[in-house]
């Protein structure tokens, strides 16, 4: 039987097995799909001397950029954004060959775009991991300024602290890129000052579970609109499938 995966961790609120499972099972596909909770990346040539048969995994949080060591090969998305969430899998002679790519980008992108009017000409990152440099890329690629902002200040980014009123008036495009407000930590958020959010602000949660992350409620408290990130996981699912089919 073909096998497909994930790894990261903690695995408990995975969306992917669940989606790829529902997935065979809608379309009479032979296959299955199995999360692999590991905690250090470097468990992950163990992993495949156990499972000589994997075709292909998704790579999630803490590990899309750590994994780049273990790939062979790249594609030019997963260079630039310098992290990477989905694996092609190729053996011969029992050796296994990693081919990296980003599905993130391509989710977040056409989820987005609906969204976006004139106004959002410059975004907040907020977050610093490999899923916010996917999103960096991806605004690149859509002439969108950006900035990124973390708990602590760096040479590209701010803190929160620095987000001022006049930031908050030229950045109208947030992305919550950390972990803060998935279940079950749904009562947090990330510190900005929401007061200033205003009706020609776009606020884009990557989290899916709850539906309405504290971030997005207080956004739409402010006028504001909001998007979860269960589309965008819809959408890089699909493509992850297309390149392990490819």
């Amino acid at each position: 039987m073909r096998t497909f995966g994930l790894i990261g961790f903690p695995l408990a609120q995975s969306f992917s097995q669940k989606y790829f499972t529902q997935k065979f099972e809608n379309e009479n596909i032979d296959a299955r799909y199995l999360n692999f909770e590991i905690e250090n990346i470097d468990e992950l040539p163990a992993l495949l001397n156990q499972h000589p048969y994997i075709a292909g995994f998704s790579v999630t949080i803490p590990h899309k950029e750590k994994v780049l060591k273990y790939l062979d090969e790249m594609d030019e998305t997963a260079q630039k954004a310098g992290a990477c969430n989905a694996i092609k899998v190729t053996w011969e002679n029992k050796i296994p060959k990693l081919t990296g790519y980003n599905t993130d980008l391509i989710g977040f992108s056409e989820s987005i775009k609906p969204l976006l009017q004139k106004h959002h000409q410059k975004a907040l990152i907020l977050g610093t991991g490999g899923a916010a440099k996917a999103i960096a890329h991806a605004f690149r690629l859509m002439d969108i300024d950006y900035k990124y902002v973390s708990r602590t200040k760096g040479s590209d980014s701010l803190c929160y602290s620095d987000i001022t009123s006049e930031i908050m008036k030229d950045y109208t495009v947030l992305v919550n890129c950390t972990p803060l407000g998935m279940f079950p930590n749904i009562n947090t958020c990330p510190d900005i000052p929401y007061n200033l959010v205003t009706d020609k602000h776009l606020l884009y949660d990557l989290t899916y579970n709850p539906p309405t992350t504290l971030f997005m409620q207080k956004g739409i408290e402010q006028g504001a609109t909001t998007k979860n990130g269960l589309d965008m996981l819809h959408l890089q699912a699909e493509a992850a499938w297309k390149i392990w089919n490819s």
